[in-house]
């Protein structure tokens, strides 16, 4: 489940205003990013919806009280945020303008409940989960997946649920069905996002194709999404796995150049810490917050990805099996 800044061009910080003394951004997928702002299959044709579900938000003082006392005072959280597609984040009128999106609302509500300032940058979604070890960024935003092998690093709080998918280009008789077993890739050629738990699986369960006695299928890696979707089109890759939201959001335009083949593996979806943060419990309570007074689901709802939404905010889950 996942966006993306391959270096080419500077990062930019962005102040996202996130009190109800400020104006409001649009803000920004288990992950994969692409800061390009030139997706193929329709993602820059995309319009941000208007509804503004996050404008009514304000602070809980009860809720802003479990944040470090440093922090409130300071009135400000760094955020590394990894802007790829729709409708997790992801640039409707190019790179100028705010970023917009699924993840850009709920981390914006957070940030109004707990009565701070998001200072966000736009960054490459591998270099997201490091750079909150070495102290850059308070918090990280990216569609990122929920695995036991990144519990091990990085604690998480659950806001969504997303997971694994795949699509083919229009029209494809190579992969017609569902996938839901990886034998069914074998021979094949399928492109991903690096650093993600797409490219995690798919080289972890690589061995299926022997044990099946049939051809291995090849894994292609890729900075960006729009340089995924690319090779999608012009044939040098044969299928795309990637988050389920954003391929099936892809698929549904009315211009679009793919086909969606369903769930391959769902995965909570969560805001990305340091190991042994003191921000989690404060950001666990403001998702449930959000999740109580009805913002939660008229954020998901103007996104089209109600399917995605939980009961209740959870610190550090166990990996979904």
């Amino acid at each position: 489940m996942s966006a993306r800044d391959t270096g080419t061009r500077p990062r930019r910080l962005r102040v996202a205003a996130a009190t109800a003394l400020l104006p409001v951004l649009v803000l920004t997928a288990c992950g994969s990013g692409d800061t390009s702002g030139t997706g193929p299959a329709g993602a820059q044709a995309f319009p941000a919806p208007t509804d503004d579900p996050v404008g009514a938000v304000g602070k809980v003082d009860s809720v802003a009280a479990l944040l470090p006392e440093d922090v409130r005072r300071a009135g400000t959280l760094r955020i590394g945020s990894s802007i790829g597609f729709p409708p997790g984040a992801y640039y409707p009128n190019g790179q100028d303008e705010a970023p917009a999106g699924q993840d850009i609302d709920i981390a914006e509500a957070v940030a109004k409940v707990l009565g701070v300032r998001l200072e966000r940058e736009d960054a490459s979604f591998e270099t997201i989960l490091p750079a909150l070890g070495s102290g850059k960024y308070d918090v990280g935003t990216g569609n990122f997946g929920v695995t036991t092998e990144r519990l091990k690093t990085v604690d998480f709080v659950t806001y969504v649920n997303d997971g694994q998918g795949f699509a083919v280009k229009r029209g494809s008789t190579t992969l017609t069905s569902k996938v839901t077993d990886l034998t069914q890739l074998c021979g094949l050629t399928i492109g991903t996002g690096a650093g993600t738990t797409f490219e995690a699986t798919l080289t972890a369960k690589k061995g299926v194709s022997a044990e099946a006695g049939k051809q291995p299928y090849d894994v292609k890696v890729y900075a960006e999404n729009a340089a995924t979707l690319t090779a999608l089109q012009q044939g040098r890759i044969d299928v795309v796995m990637s988050t389920i939201n954003g391929l099936r959001h892809q698929a549904a335009q009315p211009a679009a150049q793919t086909a969606f083949l369903g769930e391959y593996h769902r995965l909570d979806v969560g805001f990305a810490f340091k190991k042994g943060s003191p921000l989690t419990e404060a950001f666990q309570a403001a998702v449930n917050e959000l999740i109580k007074d009805g913002t939660y689901t008229r954020i998901l709802e103007k996104w089209g990805t109600s399917a995605s939404a939980i009961d209740a905010s959870q610190v550090n889950p166990p990996e979904h099996t």
